[in-house]
Parts: C-alpha cells; structure tokens; sequence
C-alpha cells in the first residue's frame, strides 16, 4: 500500500491511540470500521462518524501455532470482538489461558517487530 492509501487507516489507528476510536455509520445504521467511502451492506455514501465503545466482547478467536517470521518470539492470538455495531479484527495482547469467548477487550494499537502498527486489543484490567 502506499502512504496516501494508508492515511485513512493510519488516521484512525491515531484515534485509537488516544482512546477517540470510531467507526462509521450509514443513515440505514450499518456500521463499518475501518474506514470506507462506501457502507459495505446498502452501498450508500452519506456516512457519520460515531465513537467506538471503550470496550468489546471477543466473539471468536485462534492461537496461531506456526507464526510468520514477523511474529517468531511469540504466539500471537488473533480475535474478532464485537464493539456494538461493528465488529473490529486485532491481536489479543494477553495469554492463551487469559483469553476466551465473551471476555471483555479495549481496542488499543501495537507495533509489530516489523515496525508495522496494527490495531490490537488489550485485557481492560491490564491497562
């Protein structure tokens, strides 16, 4: 991707940073996150912003037991974690045993070892 595809996206990873997260919401009340000039459910083009919920339940998650290069001194836990309307894809930054379906998460972002930030979400009771 390039820098001028990535500004949106980097725009809201800032947002997230600062505990301002939000996501869009189409005049039908679709939601969608990340970004989008389109709502991906009913096509339509007049889209508000709304402040992302503080925290989300995990819906579904996996332990990757071969990690890419990127991730080789741990094994990360990807999740999918409702946040009202939306559902947002992240990183659990915590331990296998710590994580389950219906645990509560904060959206935050990380650096991978890459150098590469990505939204992630943290235990509300380790922050």
């Amino acid at each position: 991707m390039t820098d001028s595809q990535n500004a949106g996206y980097d725009d809201l990873l800032d947002a997230v940073d600062l505990n301002q997260g939000y996501y869009l919401v189409c005049e039908s009340g679709h939601g969608s996150f990340p970004p989008r000039q389109v709502c991906p459910k009913c096509g339509s083009t007049h889209l508000v912003e709304k402040p992302l919920p503080d925290t989300g339940t995990i819906s579904t998650y996996t332990e990757i037991q071969v990690p890419t290069a990127e991730f080789a001194e741990e094994t990360p836990i990807v999740a999918i974690a409702d946040f009202g309307p939306v559902q947002l894809t992240g990183r659990v930054l915590a331990e296998g045993n710590d994580v389950a379906i219906g645990v509560r998460v904060s959206p935050t972002v990380t650096t991978s070892q890459a150098g590469e930030r990505h939204l992630a979400f943290d235990l509300p009771t380790r922050r």
